[in-house]
C-alpha cells in the first residue's frame, strides 16, 4: 500500500509541476503575448510577466526537489494565494477561475502528502495510528499494552 501511495503522490506532483511549467511559467518566460495580455486583463502591468515567471519557476524547482519540496509547496501556496486574491479583485467566476488556485494547491499538497512519509506523520489524515495516540485504542492495543 505504501508503495502505491508514493507512486500516486509522484504522479500527482508530476502533473502539478507539468501544469505549472507549461501553462504558467513557459508563456511568461518565453514572452508569449498571452502572458502579458492575461496579466493586463487582471490589472497587472504586462511588463511583470518575466519576473512573475521567474518566481513561479523558483517555486516549482523547490517543489520538485525532494529535500526542498515542503518549502516549495509553502511558497507555491503563497503564490496561489496571490492569484486567488487577484481573481477575486477583478470579479472572475468563482468555481472556474477564483478557486482554481485552491484546486491546484490541493493537488500540490495531496501529491506531497502521499509521497512524503514525514508529512503523513505530521498530518495523519484517516490513519488508525492516530486513534491509538488519542487513547481510543481497544484494550490490549496501543502504547500501554
Amino acid at each position: 500500500m505504501n508503495g502505491r501511495m508514493v507512486l500516486t503522490g509522484r504522479v500527482l506532483s508530476g502533473l502539478a509541476i507539468a501544469f505549472l511549467l507549461f501553462a504558467s511559467v513557459l508563456p511568461k518566460l518565453a514572452g508569449m503575448p498571452v502572458a502579458s495580455e492575461t496579466l493586463q486583463a487582471l490589472g497587472w502591468d504586462g511588463r511583470h510577466a518575466l519576473l512573475i515567471g521567474l518566481i513561479e519557476l523558483a517555486c516549482v524547482i523547490l517543489y520538485a526537489i525532494p529535500r526542498t519540496s515542503v518549502l516549495g509547496a509553502v511558497v507555491t501556496t503563497a503564490l496561489l494565494g496571490g492569484a486567488i486574491a487577484t481573481q477575486m479583485r477583478v470579479g472572475s467566476p468563482l468555481f472556474t477561475h477564483t478557486l482554481f488556485g485552491v484546486y491546484l494547491g490541493l493537488l500540490i499538497w495531496g501529491g506531497l502528502w502521499l509521497r512524503n512519509p514525514a508529512l503523513r506523520a505530521l498530518f495523519p489524515v484517516g490513519h488508525k495510528a492516530s486513534d491509538a495516540s488519542r487513547g481510543d485504542a481497544a484494550p490490549g492495543e496501543g502504547a500501554h499494552a
